[in-house]
């Protein structure tokens, strides 16, 4: 499996996580405990686990869309920002569609790689600063405030995949440069 597949499906997984802003925080927990849950059952690859736990068909058709199920189906190992269902609801009306029809591919790839990073790395080996992602750029980890990237907090952390871990944020962070707006805007 090539590394820009891989690097691709990472991404995926990192929009989804993303898109957990604007969630209520009884969601936001409702969320965890259903990733938990689905987790300790199904076990697995990331993939594996995003697709049998209910709160993430968004993540797992975005993934698909952006075409990369192989590669966060791969070895890894990875560690995936998620976002749940209702974090993807919270983007702006249009975005989504927008994101998953084929022309916007590269863009959706682009927000999904943003949301991984590579090697597998616990909730409690998180220090401040800026980490790579498989992207390309850098996202900001903060432990002041819970764990957080760049500002989306970590609603649930260490699901443990036999390829890396998960951990679900509430919000889909963007890397610098990708306009949602003008998505909509075609």
């Amino acid at each position: 499996m090539n590394l820009k597949r891989r690097t691709a499906l990472v991404a995926v997984a990192a929009a989804a996580a993303l898109t957990l802003v604007g969630c209520s925080s009884s969601n936001d927990e409702t969320a965890a405990e259903s990733v938990a849950a689905s987790e300790v059952a199904a076990g697995g690859t990331i993939v594996d686990i995003a697709s049998s736990t209910d709160g993430f068909g968004t993540l797992v058709t975005a993934v698909s869309a952006a075409g990369l199920v192989d590669t966060l189906n791969g070895e890894g190992p990875f560690t995936v920002f998620a976002p749940t269902d209702a974090a993807f609801a919270a983007l702006p009306a249009g975005v989504l569609d927008a994101l998953l029809l084929p022309e916007n591919k590269d863009v959706l790839t682009q927000i999904l790689t943003y949301h991984v990073v590579p090697g597998t790395v616990m909730a409690a080996d998180i220090t401040d600063g800026d980490v790579a992602t498989v992207e390309g750029q850098s996202v900001t980890l903060s432990t002041a405030d819970g764990v957080t990237v760049n500002g989306a907090k970590v609603v649930q952390a260490d699901i443990v995949a036999d390829n890396g871990v998960i951990h679900v944020i509430d919000a889909v962070i963007l890397p610098p440069g990708v306009d949602p707006a003008a998505l909509i805007a075609q």
